[in-house]
């Protein structure tokens, strides 16, 4: 059988040529993928046919098949950027092993390369990155309150993106060219966070050595996010309702009364309204803040995003490393989907980091991830969330998703559940 029979047996196109400078020209005109060639040929041999066709497409795959004789020659010709040679007589297995293991690849280059226009295309240059429907109506809300200079209440689990979603509010508000202060209420002190939110004169207490102003007062025509604002205790709330309220404020140990014009920017990953029926948080703040309020969804119901989100900490990470990796393996990315990331994306980011840099090869594969990952399976329910509003298309791919899951890959089952052929489902996939 020839070379020719038994790769279109396999089902691959193929594209003849009888000698180097044929099919040169061949190349030219066709899109070609890799190109199998004799070593040994009359006025262009393989290595001249090698070096041409690289000058055309520089990201070409080129086998040489050659005699026992030349196989040093071969070698040789690898190091010209030939992807492998075949000595003859050589096996059909063999031929098919090796052009299937280039063409795969390709298509890994490929889908990695897709993957990176897609994140471009879902990406904004607050690195906010999603394509879901709730991930795209969350970017919508951004849209509409960012022009406003209304106060916004940002709720959502822990390391769900609060950060990210209060700048990305202040980076398309009119206030873009000011300040963007940031205070985590958890993380000062009470004692200090009164003076920290609101500054203080020279002497206001031991170690006051100088005056010093406020975060409000740094954030003036700009904007203030106050991190965790259900941590702040009940005498700083008073004072934070009146900065709301009149814009005004006293320096800590000071008599002159301020005046700041600020937009305020507040996150929470509790549930303030809990808060303000068990006392902890007062009821006239919490409707001062919550003018505007944006829900952030948990990663869990953004599966989507957990391909484009990986693939971009492994970037990411990746140069931050300098390491060369390509992409995830399939499996690797099957495991992510199935994990229900209770830390949400901050979780996610620290697994692609450490995988990152545990990883050996050249593509993030199943092995590199943490085996926690499987500690916490994922809860099965025999119901879907699908928002209303949501398209079609998006509802068919979450259905058709997570009944693989539920039948583990099988796609003949997969079909019979849905009521479809199975040649639906692989369209589909």
């Amino acid at each position: 059988m020839t070379v020719r029979a038994i790769l279109e047996k396999a089902g691959y196109r193929v594209l003849e040529a009888k000698d180097g400078r044929e099919g040169l020209d061949v190349f030219r005109q066709e899109e070609v993928d890799l190109i199998l060639t004799d070593l040994k040929m009359p006025d262009m041999d393989g290595i001249e046919l090698l070096k041409a066709a690289r000058l055309v497409k520089s990201d070409v795959d080129v086998i040489l098949m050659t005699a026992h004789g030349t196989v040093e020659t071969a070698v040789e010709a690898m190091k010209e950027g030939a992807y492998d040679f075949i000595a003859k007589p050589f096996k059909r297995a063999t031929l098919l092993r090796i052009v299937e293991k280039v063409l795969e690849k390709r298509t890994l280059l490929a889908e990695n390369l897709r993957l990176r226009q897609e994140l471009g295309k879902y990406q904004t240059n607050h690195q906010i990155i999603g394509q879901s429907f709730g991930h795209r109506k969350l970017l919508d809300l951004i849209e509409q309150v960012a022009p406003s200079s209304a106060t916004v209440l940002i709720e959502g689990e822990s390391g769900t993106g609060k950060e990210l979603v209060a700048e990305a509010i202040h980076n398309q508000s009119p206030r873009a060219r000011k300040k963007f202060i940031k205070v985590s209420c958890a993380a000062i002190p009470e004692t200090l966070l009164e003076a920290e939110l609101f500054g203080y004169e020279k002497g206001a207490f031991t170690g006051a050595l100088a005056r010093k102003e406020g975060r409000f007062e740094l954030a003036h025509e700009g904007t203030l996010f106050l991190d965790e604002v259900s941590e702040i205790s009940p005498a700083i709330q008073v004072k934070l309702l009146r900065v709301l309220q009149e814009g005004e404020f006293e320096r800590l140990g000071g008599t002159k009364t301020l005046h700041c014009d600020v937009r305020i920017l507040a996150a929470s990953n509790q549930n303030l309204e809990t808060a303000v029926q068990e006392k902890r948080f007062r009821e006239d703040l919490f409707y001062r803040l919550n003018v505007i309020r944006v829900d952030i969804p948990p990663l869990r119901s953004r599966q989507e995003d957990i391909p484009l989100l990986a693939n971009h900490f492994l970037r990411m990470y990746a140069a931050k490393n300098d390491k060369t990796i390509a992409n995830l393996e399939e499996t690797a990315i099957e495991k992510l989907l199935r994990y229900p990331w209770p830390g949400n994306i901050r979780e996610l980011e620290n697994v692609i980091e450490r995988a990152t840099v545990l990883c050996k090869g050249n593509q993030l594969t199943l092995s590199d991830l943490p085996e926690g990952l499987s500690d916490v399976p994922q809860a099965q329910n025999d119901e879907i969330p699908i928002p209303i509003g949501m398209p079609l298309s998006e509802v068919e791919a979450i259905l058709i998703r997570e009944t693989l899951k539920r039948t583990e890959g099988d796609k003949n089952l997969t079909a019979k559940m849905l009521g479809v052929a199975p040649r639906t489902i692989y369209r589909k996939i």
